[in-house]
């Protein structure tokens, strides 16, 4: 499975964004729904989003995903069956509670591919995990929960909506321990599920140096990508999710140093054991999932 470092955030209503987004280098788009399109648009942008899916039907470079509107509202249904028969690679779940929502969905999926002919099992979820307040006691019901789920994200702004907070970041700009929490459980429950952990978007479009700077930490924390919401986001993201040749050649070095089956090794001064060999696999094993120059 290829291995998405960047997700771009496209509103499903816009013919200019849409013209555009094809060009760009986000390993996936994210064909909007839900908060960038308002309630009266939305016939149009379903319209426009499963015309865009019939018009890029090779996705080798890029892959299209949907966001459609929460399932505990009425739009969900009308936005799954107006564009799965574009043949989505996935779907964005947002707002839920608990694994629930995402089988829920897997089973609305598995009738409209077999309605559109469409191979069973072939369109992923990916679940926005806790933009709800209940959803951080239930992220463990993910693990096993649909074997359509490619990864969890996480979501700040919606959850401070939710805990009716005024804000989610602390005066020195990082954000508050609640927040953190909330990437940490969707890091540990994507681990414990043997899905993607993908790390959530960076509000400031302008602050690239600082965007970058987050994913480099994500990254090296344990998330695998990243969602961007504006296109000068996508380079900085794809640069943090790709190791580099330093990271590679040492990475070699290391199950190198290992390949007399000895339980620990010495590698310029530091002592090595198992989880080093673990990590330097993990690392290479990635590097080769990820999208083509």
């Amino acid at each position: 499975m290829t291995a998405l470092r960047s997700f771009l955030f496209v509103p499903g209503d816009s013919e200019r964004k849409l013209a555009k987004a094809g060009d760009l280098p986000a390993d996936a788009l994210i064909l909007d729904l839900e908060d960038s399109v308002s309630q009266a648009n939305l016939p149009t942008a379903r319209k426009m989003t499963r015309a865009y899916l019939h018009a890029h039907q090779d996705r080798a470079r890029q892959q299209l995903w949907v966001r459609i509107n929460p399932l505990d509202t009425s739009f969900a249904l009308e936005d799954l069956a107006a564009v799965v028969g574009g043949s989505p690679d996935g779907i964005v779940l947002p707002k839920t509670y608990s694994a629930a929502e995402a089988v829920r969905l897997d089973h609305y999926l598995s009738a409209l591919e077999a309605r559109e002919g469409i191979a069973l099992g072939k369109v992923g979820i990916l679940v926005v995990a806790t933009e709800t307040a209940r959803s951080l006691f239930t992220l463990d019901s993910f693990i096993g929960a649909t074997p359509r789920l490619y990864g969890m994200t996480w979501g700040a702004e919606d959850l401070a909506a939710a805990l009716m907070a005024g804000t989610n970041r602390t005066p020195a700009g990082a954000y508050e321990d609640v927040y953190r929490l909330a990437r940490s459980l969707c890091l540990a429950a994507c681990r414990a599920a043997g899905v993607e952990p993908v790390d959530s978007v960076y509000p400031d479009f302008r602050d690239l140096a600082g965007l970058e700077a987050e994913a480099l930490q994500g990254r090296k924390t344990g998330f695998t990508g990243k969602i961007a919401i504006h296109p000068d986001q996508v380079a900085p993201i794809n640069r943090a999710f790709s190791p580099t040749a330093e990271e590679l050649a040492h990475a070699r070095r290391v199950v190198a140093a290992f390949a007399a089956g000895v339980g620990t090794v010495s590698l310029d001064g530091k002592m090595l054991d198992m989880p080093h060999l673990k990590q330097a696999r993990h690392l290479l094993e990635r590097a080769e999932r990820l999208p083509s120059p």
